[in-house]
C-alpha cells in the first residue's frame, strides 16, 4: 500500500470512529468527564450518529457522504482525486449548514420553518462525533488537492494549510462576522437592524459636549485616551530607548530590568498600587493633606488616574519595540552626516529619527491598541468616566444586558483600531528603512546632542524612580492590613488568599485563590504548547511555501492581532454560546482565545527567525528523501529553539495576565487569575487581590526562569578542519540564529 492510500485509509477510518464510536453531540458533562464510555448506547444524549438517525435523520447525508468517499478511494487515481474533492466538499457545507440552521427547538430561522414546516425534534450543538467527521472530511479535500499536484503534491502541507485556514476561520473571522450578526438580528433570528440604529444613534456615544465644557461621548473618550496613552508610551519608549544605547547612563541592566514587570503583571495592578499612592487614603494623599492642610480630592478616578496607569503599563512595550530599531541604525550613516559637517542634532534629527520611523509607527499602534483593549485600569480608576471596553462588558453582564448594544460598541471599538492600523499600514507603505546589509558596518553610534541627553535624563530617570515606587506599593500593599485605617503589617491575606492546612496527612487547599490559581496554570500550561506550534508552523508556511491567498492568509492572521481583547471576548460570547459550537464556559473557549489571540506573535517571530535560515537546508533534506514533515521536525525546529521558547513565555505570560477577551469568558467551574482579582477589587479587598497578584508575579518570573534553563543557550562547536562547502549554509544560518 501506496503512501496516498494509506493518507486516505486513515482518514477514513477516523470518519468511522467519528460515527460509530464518539458521542454526536455535545455533553453536559463535557468530552474529557468520560463518563460516556460506560452510557454511549443506553443514553439518547450520548449516542455516536449512527444511533441518532432515528431522531435526527438529517445525519443520513453526512453518513451517505463518507460512505461516497469510502467507495470514491476504488476509483482510478484521477477519477478518485475528483470524486474525493466533490464529496468531501459537500460533506464540509452540509455539516456547517445543518449544525447553523437547527438549533435546540428546531428551525433557527424563521423563514426555513416557514418554508419547509416546525421540526418534531431539535438538535444540540455539535460534539466530539460532528468536530471528527467534519476534521476527517477536510483532510479527504487535502489529500485529494495533493493528489492533484497542488504544492507539489505535498500532502503535509496542503493539509497543514487547509486545516490552519479552518482554524483561523472558525476562531478569528466566524466570531467576528457573528458579532455584526447579532447586532441586526432579533432574539427569534429575523432581521431586526431597530437595536443597531438606536445604538449608533445614541449621543451617550458620540456627544461633543467636551468641547462646550461638558463630557465627551463614550467613543471619544476612548479615542481620545488611546491617543494620549500612546503618544506619551511612544515617547517615553524612545526616551528610555536612547537612555540605554545613546547615552553613558549607568545601571543600564536595572533599566531593562525594569521594561519586564509590567509585561507580567496583571493589568489593574498598577492601577490598584496607584490607589495606595494617590487615592482618598494613599500615602503621597495623606501626607499632602497634613502638610498643607488640604482636603484629599479624587482626581485620580477619572480619564487622568487612567492615562498615568496606562502609560506606566504600556511604556515598557514600547520599549521593546524600539530598541532594536534604534540599535538597527547604521553608526556609519551617522559618521558620514558628521563627516559632511552636520551638528550632532541635525545627524539625529535627519538621520537617525526618520530611520527609527517603522518603531515609532509599531510601538505607537500596540500601545494605542493595548489601550483600547484596556480593562482592568479603567475598571479599577475610571469611575463614572467610562470607556468603550468597560461599557461593552456592562452591556453584557450588567443589568442593561443588551446585546444588541454591546455588538455596536465593539464594532465602534473594532473600527477605530482597524483604522489605526490601516493607516500605519499606508504611511509606511512604500518607504525604504533599511539599514542593515551584508557588508560590514563599522563605527559607533553618535552620542545624542548635550540638550537632548539631558532631556532624556530629566524623563528617564524621574519615570523609573516613580516605577520602582509603584512596584513597591504592589509589594507592600499585600502586607497592609487595611490600607487607610489599620497599617499594621500582616500576612493575613497572603494566608487568606493561598492557606494551606494538613488534615490526617493530606493537604488541605483551603485558601479562596487556590480554585482559580490552579485551573489559570492549567490552561496557559495547555494553550502555551499550542500557541507556539500553530505559530511556528504557521511561519513555516508562510515563510517556506507559495500558494494562493497567501497574502489574505496573513491579513487574517494579524487580524486576531488588531483586534482589542474586549471586541474578542463579546465576540466570542455571541458566536459559541449557541449551536452548532457551543463551548462558551468551557475550558476550551479560554484555550482558543489564548491560542489564536498570542498566536501573531509567534507567527512573527517565527517569520524573523525562518528568515535567517538559509532554504538550502530544507532543500537537502528533502533531496536526500525527507518528506516536508520530517524536515521540518528534524532540520527546521532544532535550529528555532529561541524563537520556540519566545513564543512559549510570551503565549504563557499573556494566559496568565489577559483581562480584556477573559472577563467574558470565564465561568464557575473555570475561573481564571485576573478575572478572580476583578472581584477581589469590585468588593474592596485590596490587600488580598494585592497578595494575589504578588505570587503570581513570582510564579511566573519562576516558570520564565525554567523554560530558559530548559532551553538553554546554543552553543555551537567549531571543527578546526576544512568545512565542505556543502556543509557551509548550515553553519551561517547556525551564526546568524546564534547571534539573534
Amino acid at each position: 500500500m501506496n503512501a496516498s492510500n494509506q493518507r486516505l485509509s486513515g482518514a477514513l477510518l477516523l470518519g468511522a470512529v467519528a460515527i460509530l464510536l464518539l458521542p454526536w453531540y455535545s455533553l453536559e458533562a463535557g468530552f474529557f468527564d468520560g463518563g460516556w464510555l460506560f452510557s454511549l448506547w443506553s443514553e439518547a444524549a450520548e449516542r455516536p450518529a449512527i444511533g441518532q438517525l432515528y431522531d435526527h435523520p438529517w445525519l443520513g447525508v453526512a453518513l451517505a457522504l463518507l460512505l461516497l468517499c469510502g467507495a470514491s478511494a476504488f476509483l482510478p487515481r484521477r477519477l478518485r482525486s475528483r470524486a474525493l474533492l466533490l464529496f468531501s466538499t459537500l460533506g464540509v457545507i452540509f455539516l456547517v449548514i445543518e449544525g447553523h440552521a437547527i438549533g435546540y427547538s428546531g428551525w433557527s430561522w424563521l423563514w426555513l420553518e416557514q418554508r419547509f414546516g416546525a421540526l418534531a425534534q431539535g438538535q444540540p450543538a455539535m460534539g466530539a462525533g460532528a468536530l471528527l467527521l467534519l476534521t476527517t472530511f477536510l483532510l479527504l479535500f487535502s489529500f485529494a488537492l495533493a493528489e492533484r499536484g497542488v504544492l507539489k503534491g505535498d500532502a503535509f502541507v496542503v493539509s497543514s494549510l487547509v486545516l490552519l485556514t479552518a482554524l483561523v476561520t472558525v476562531f478569528v473571522l466566524y466570531p467576528v462576522l457573528s458579532l455584526f450578526t447579532v447586532s441586526v438580528q432579533d432574539v427569534d433570528g429575523s432581521f431586526q437592524p431597530d437595536g443597531l440604529i438606536r445604538n449608533i444613534q445614541d449621543p451617550a456615544i458620540w456627544s461633543l459636549s467636551c468641547l462646550k465644557g461638558g463630557t465627551c461621548g463614550t467613543a471619544w473618550r476612548t479615542l481620545g485616551l488611546a491617543l494620549m496613552t500612546a503618544s506619551g508610551s511612544t515617547l517615553l519608549g524612545l526616551a528610555f530607548a536612547l537612555a540605554a544605547t545613546r547615552t553613558p547612563l549607568p545601571f543600564k541592566k536595572a533599566l531593562r530590568m525594569l521594561t519586564i514587570l509590567p509585561i507580567i503583571t496583571p493589568p489593574f495592578v498598577i492601577g490598584l498600587a496607584l490607589i495606595l499612592l494617590f487615592g482618598r487614603s494613599g500615602v503621597v494623599t495623606e501626607y499632602v493633606a497634613a502638610l498643607f492642610g488640604v482636603e484629599p480630592g479624587r482626581w485620580l478616578y477619572g480619564l487622568t488616574g487612567i492615562w498615568i496607569a496606562q502609560v506606566l503599563s504600556f511604556t515598557p512595550i514600547a520599549f521593546l519595540v524600539l530598541i532594536g530599531v534604534v540599535e538597527g541604525v547604521s553608526p556609519s550613516l551617522e559618521e558620514a552626516s558628521q563627516t559632511l559637517r552636520a551638528s550632532r542634532w541635525r545627524t539625529f534629527s535627519r538621520v537617525s529619527l526618520p530611520l527609527m520611523a517603522p518603531g515609532l509607527a509599531n510601538a505607537f499602534l500596540i500601545s494605542f491598541i493595548e489601550s483600547m483593549a484596556d480593562f482592568g485600569n479603567p475598571m479599577v480608576l475610571g469611575g463614572s468616566h467610562g470607556v468603550l471596553s468597560t461599557e461593552i462588558f456592562f452591556s453584557v453582564v450588567g443589568a442593561q444586558n443588551d446585546p444588541s448594544r454591546a455588538a455596536v460598541l465593539a464594532m465602534i471599538l473594532l473600527s477605530f483600531t482597524l483604522a489605526a492600523f490601516i493607516l500605519q499600514r499606508w504611511w509606511l507603505g512604500g518607504k525604504n528603512f533599511a539599514t542593515v546589509t551584508g557588508k560590514g558596518d563599522g563605527g559607533r553610534h553618535v552620542q545624542l546632542p548635550r540638550v537632548l541627553r539631558y532631556s532624556v535624563y530629566g524623563v528617564v530617570m524621574p519615570w523609573g524612580l516613580f516605577t520602582l515606587a509603584i512596584y513597591g506599593m504592589i509589594v507592600f500593599g499585600g502586607f497592609v492590613q487595611s490600607w487607610g485605617l489599620n497599617n499594621s503589617l500582616t500576612l493575613e491575606h497572603y494566608i487568606r488568599a493561598f492557606g494551606i492546612t494538613f488534615n490526617e496527612g493530606h493537604i488541605a487547599w483551603r485558601g479562596v485563590a487556590w480554585n482559580s490559581f490552579w485551573t489559570t496554570l492549567e490552561i496557559a500550561l495547555i494553550a502555551a504548547p499550542l500557541t507556539a506550534l500553530v505559530g511556528l508552523l504557521t511561519a513555516w508556511l508562510l515563510v517556506r511555501q507559495k500558494f494562493a491567498g497567501r497574502q489574505t492568509f496573513e491579513f487574517l492572521l494579524m487580524l486576531s492581532f488588531a483586534i482589542p481583547g474586549t471586541v474578542i471576548g463579546v465576540s466570542y460570547v455571541m458566536a459559541y454560546n449557541l449551536p452548532p459550537l457551543e463551548i462558551t464556559g468551557t475550558a476550551l473557549i479560554l484555550v482558543a482565545c489564548f491560542v489564536f489571540r498570542n498566536m501573531p506573535v509567534g507567527v512573527r517571530g517565527g517569520i524573523a527567525a525562518m528568515s535567517q535560515l538559509d532554504k538550502s537546508l530544507d532543500e537537502a533534506s528533502l533531496t536526500l528523501g525527507a518528506n516536508s514533515f520530517r524536515t521540518l521536525r528534524k532540520v527546521v525546529l532544532p535550529l528555532l529553539k529561541p524563537a520556540i521558547s519566545a513564543a512559549l513565555v510570551y503565549a504563557f505570560v499573556r494566559a496568565i495576565t489577559s483581562i480584556s477577551a477573559v472577563i467574558f469568558l470565564v465561568s464557575a467551574q473555570y475561573n481564571m487569575a485576573t478575572s478572580y482579582i476583578v472581584g477581589l477589587v469590585e468588593n474592596g479587598e485590596y490587600g488580598v487581590a494585592i497578595a494575589y497578584s504578588t505570587v503570581l508575579i513570582v510564579v511566573m518570573l519562576l516558570i520564565i526562569g525554567v523554560f530558559q534553563w530548559l532551553v538553554g543557550e546554543r552553543k555551537l562547536r567549531r571543527a578546526a578542519r576544512p568545512i565542505a562547502v556543502a556543509a557551509a549554509p548550515a553553519a551561517t544560518a547556525l551564526t546568524q540564529e546564534r547571534a539573534i
